[in-house]
């Protein structure tokens, strides 16, 4: 076997600080984290087995007077589990001794906490979308506890302090290592930190301080939202704890589409059938719009799938519904597939008479058609 001494590199009458310098010195060089080498880490827990030998004096007499064997197994390189965490300081070790967790965990907080943010998803018609409504919703969320008003104890008694550690929220525990005596902190185990312990919870809240609720709310949907526009409530998410501020409610909207209209923004867009006829000689016709109906001219030779607008007829624009957008018409003119004999020589003599730019005869003709003045 192999002796402690030569593998720490000192003399068998080293005194504990030659040692323990000798041990920094070689467990700097073959830790697995620094050195990559094969064998390496074989060699560091050599080291740490043989330090941790010798660095106890009554585990060094038994080596000195029997060696290995004296140890009866006593002496042996902790794992990474093993010694509360002795990888953990290790790490410290070389990372430097500072106030943050070198795991990266989270400090346990024990002051007031603003409460949770919250999302209501709602659908609005497309109408009340344009022009903004008032809308009432019942929203569940955590308010708190009216009956031990948030302190999570049984009406009558009252928070305790902690006895596992006095308070704080905080244990202590010392843990020797090779390198010295260190000292971890981690949450309480007892009162997960608060300091504090529900002997007698509320029966209301079970010791939570807080219970979900079902709350009427009026919600203001301004003229102009669309979908994906989100309103934000303060003070209407689930309450804070232990006294801080309540979070915010966040209403995202959806707007139904409409089966006559089509919205982009602050326009709106439709479309309107009209008979050849109507497109020649120009016509007025009645149309849907976010107003109501409202009359469109047709103008007088109006071409398939011309658009006409109609101002200030549109979307008001959100946060300034003064201002309007337009609504935008596509006027379809509509062939008749099938036509009488006494039509269709109506539109040969038509076709003749307008070859012939007699507009005045072709006037008549629709006028005896139709039965009216074009």
């Amino acid at each position: 076997m192999a002796d402690f001494y030569q593998i720490l590199g000192v003399s068998r009458d080293a005194d504990a600080d030659t040692l323990k310098r000798a041990y920094r010195k070689l467990a700097r060089q073959y830790h697995p984290d620094v050195n990559k080498e094969p064998g390496a880490e074989d060699k560091f827990k050599e080291i740490g087995k043989a330090y941790e030998a010798l660095a106890d004096p009554e585990t060094r007499a038994r080596y000195d007077q029997f060696g290995e064997a004296g140890l009866g197994g006593a002496a042996g390189m902790p794992d990474m589990g093993d010694m509360g965490g002795f990888a953990d300081l290790f790490e410290t070790f070389f990372n430097g001794f500072g106030g943050q967790n070198p795991q990266g965990g989270r400090t346990q907080r024990r002051g007031p906490q603003q409460g949770d943010d919250l999302r209501y998803d709602l659908n609005v018609d497309f109408k009340d979308a344009i022009f903004g409504q008032q809308r009432e919703i019942k929203i569940p969320h955590l308010e708190t506890c009216d009956v031990c008003r948030g302190t999570g104890a049984k009406q009558g008694t009252g928070p305790k302090t902690c006895s596992t550690c006095g308070g704080s929220g905080q244990v202590r525990r010392a843990t020797r290592t090779p390198f010295g005596n260190f000292t971890q902190v981690a949450e309480c185990p007892s009162c997960n930190g608060a300091g504090q312990i529900i002997v007698d919870p509320c029966v209301s809240c079970s010791g939570n301080g807080v219970k979900q609720v079902r709350k009427k709310l009026r919600i203001n949907i301004p003229a102009g939202v669309d979908t994906g526009t989100k309103l934000r409530v303060s003070g209407e998410g689930n309450v804070g704890l232990k006294g801080g501020p309540p979070g915010d409610l966040y209403v995202f909207i959806k707007v139904k589409n409409d089966s006559k209209l089509k919205r982009d923004g602050v326009t709106i867009f439709s479309e309107i059938d009209v008979s050849y006829l109507q497109a020649i000689l120009g016509d007025t016709v009645k149309i849907t719009t976010v107003d109501g109906n409202v009359n469109l001219k047709i103008p007088s030779g109006t071409q398939p799938n011309t658009t006409l607008s109609l101002e200030n007829k549109g979307v008001p624009r959100l946060g300034n519904p003064v201002a309007r957008g337009n609504h935008e018409v596509l006027v379809k003119v509509k062939l008749p597939t099938r036509i009488t004999d006494e039509e269709r020589k109506l539109l040969e003599d038509l076709a003749s008479q307008y070859s012939d730019k007699n507009i005045n005869s072709s006037s008549g003709l629709f006028s005896k058609f139709f039965g009216k003045e074009s």
